[in-house]
């Protein structure tokens, strides 16, 4: 009975998540950061004791997944754009002083990633990268059964390595990093530059309408799933050759569309990654849906404090 803890940008999921992976209980609330830290963790608190009383159960450890840099051996939070103010709290302590019990954190990324090697498509796969691609793109890689990190436990920031030197500018300090290009985002940055006055769609124009347009043939919806696939496919095979993994699974919102980009994805990994064995790199998508970091948060706790442990783990 592990609570699971997701601190996004916009909202903070809590769940219980059984020995299987399986959710039991759900909740979330708006991450409100200019409502400050202590208030935040309060909402947490709260919904993790209802969570307990619907289920009858105790919870036994707490993981954490949480956007942006985060110190794992520490608990603490580091500079995140998303709450600046946050830095140097830590929700590690914070709930273990409320529920005694032990409690882990992780890079949102690397939660999901160690939530797809434990749970979901990249079982049985000693290298795996998840590859998270939404309003950003997050990637945690795990190798033999243990998250990646660089320096002082960091998490190496894979979204933005340069693709494309002429691409916009990113608060990273790159001009045409992978995530610049290729989120959802960026699709709806280059809609709105490249818009005709006479345009028929302009209303709303969010990455899935895009891709929704592309389907029906709208021109220049195509130019920008074409774009998009373009960017997203270089960053992938950049990534095999780098690390020529056993798997790299696709998730996050622009990954629902994923029929519209895998073509374009596997030419591009054939074509560019001739001096490694590409084909034996298994590009697949996610399956743990939409609680992908719920249930990853989860399994941090198992792979800090009992490795090995859960159904399905390797």
């Amino acid at each position: 009975m592990i609570g699971a803890v997701d601190i996004g940008g916009t909202k903070i999921a809590t769940g219980i998540v059984n020995v299987d992976g399986r959710i039991l209980t759900r909740s979330q609330i708006s991450t409100n950061a200019d409502g400050g830290y202590r208030s935040a963790i309060e909402g947490v608190v709260q919904m993790l004791r209802v969570a307990e009383k619907s289920t009858g159960r105790k919870i036994t450890g707490i993981g954490i997944g949480s956007t942006g840099p985060v110190y794992p051996l520490t608990g603490e939070i580091g500079d995140v754009n998303f709450f600046p103010n946050w830095k140097g709290e830590n929700p590690v302590k914070d709930l273990e002083n409320a529920f005694h019990v032990a409690v882990a954190i992780e890079n949102d990324a690397d939660a999901a990633a160690l939530g797809e090697a434990g749970w979901g498509a990249g079982q049985n796969k000693s290298r795996l990268i998840y590859v998270t691609v939404g309003t950003g793109i997050g990637v945690g890689l795990i190798f033999d059964g243990k998250v990646y990190r660089g320096v002082d436990y960091s998490h190496p920031e894979i979204g933005h390595h340069l693709i494309d030197l002429s691409g916009p500018p990113c608060y990273c300090g790159f001009t045409g990093c992978w995530e610049s290009l290729a989120t959802g985002p960026a699709m709806e940055s280059w809609m709105a530059a490249n818009i005709p006055a006479d345009y028929a769609h302009r209303e709303s124009l969010t990455a899935k309408k895009i891709c929704d347009l592309a389907r029906t043939g709208d021109k220049l919806a195509l130019r920008a799933v074409v774009r998009e696939a373009r960017y997203l496919s270089l960053g992938l095979a950049n990534l095999v050759t780098l690390y020529v993994p056993d798997a790299i699974v696709l998730g996050g919102s622009v990954m629902k569309s994923a029929d519209l980009f895998m073509d374009t994805i596997h030419k591009t990994i054939a074509a560019s990654c001739r001096f490694v064995p590409y084909d034996r790199t298994d590009v697949a998508l996610a399956s743990l849906g939409e609680d992908a970091n719920l249930i990853g948060a989860a399994r941090v706790w198992y792979h800090k404090f009992s490795p090995g442990g859960g159904a399905h783990a390797r």
